[in-house]
């Protein structure tokens, strides 16, 4: 058999190293807490600016990665776009940690009577990764791939809560606080002393604040590695059928239950620089 000449054999070697740098641009971006400027993908990388400047371009067009403009409409930086999301979703949702968090999340329900989901955070939003309903049939039907708001979910404001204050603000900066009940929380300052004290019980809560007559409560699934918050294990309850006082007991059985959904998480995840204290997803 004819061996590849040498030109043939560059020429697919310089292929596959620009579908991998396309790879590695995404898994960058996927463990970022924030979006990146263009200049710091390019340290963090490797990559000469103009050569990553047309790979982003060709990124952003088949919508993998998207430009985040400031409040100003000026270039703010670049992040994961709506196809990498349904990507990172389909993928969990045929894998073993799909299969195996459902199953995990279903022996919950079973237990606690109530809807159980997993979310990540992302970008500036809640992304709902996994869930298992409860039987009953007034219960809020959300679907893996919905976002939700930040500060109004127990998912969200764990997320908040856990993050290291600089940047906390910084995101509470970037959000719009709407009132979505009664008891929703639209001052930046009320908010943050509520963060506060969420952060030292190490939960997240919902108290009729996103969905009125619905209330939730929120663990977080830990990195052990480098104790980063992961994802977020909720479960979620209509106040006709129970108090938040009731859903606070379920806490010991939901961190139970985080502490086995994290290897899940934590397999396979290349090793990242979390310093700015953000998760893998960016997904009450």
């Amino acid at each position: 058999m004819q061996e590849p000449c040498p030109v043939a054999r560059n020429d697919k070697l310089a292929e596959d190293s620009r579908a991998l740098r396309a790879l590695s641009v995404l898994e960058q971006l996927a463990v970022a807490g924030q979006p990146f400027s263009l200049s710091q993908l390019s340290v963090r990388l490797r990559i000469p600016k103009a050569t990553l400047m047309r790979l982003i371009e060709s990124l952003e067009a088949q919508g993998y990665v998207t430009h985040l403009p400031d409040s100003r409409g000026a270039d703010r930086g670049i992040t994961l776009g709506p196809r990498a999301a349904r990507l990172a979703l389909t993928t969990l949702a045929n894998n073993t940690f799909g299969r195996a968090c459902r199953s995990l999340l279903r022996s919950l329900v079973e237990a606690l009577g109530e809807t159980c989901n997993l979310t990540a955070l992302d970008r500036d939003t809640v992304l709902y990764v996994e869930r298992v309903e409860t039987a009953e049939p007034l219960r809020l039907h959300l679907e893996p791939g919905t976002r939700v708001p930040l500060h109004c979910t127990a998912s969200g404001k764990l997320f908040l809560a856990h993050m290291p204050v600089a940047e906390r603000r910084l995101v509470l900066a970037r959000l719009t606080l709407d009132r979505k009940t009664h008891g929703t929380l639209t001052e930046s300052s009320l908010l943050e002393a509520e963060l506060d004290r969420l952060a030292a019980r190490g939960i997240g809560i919902d108290n009729e604040e996103f969905v009125r007559g619905m209330v939730a409560v929120a663990v977080p699934v830990w990195n052990t590695a480098d104790a980063h918050v992961l994802a977020a294990l909720a479960i979620h309850a209509p106040t006709a059928r129970a108090s938040l006082q009731e859903l606070l007991q379920a806490v010991p059985r939901l961190k139970e239950s985080a502490l086995k959904i994290a290897p899940l998480l934590s397999a396979g995840m290349p090793a990242a620089n979390h310093e700015n204290g953000g998760s893998r997803f960016r997904g009450d």
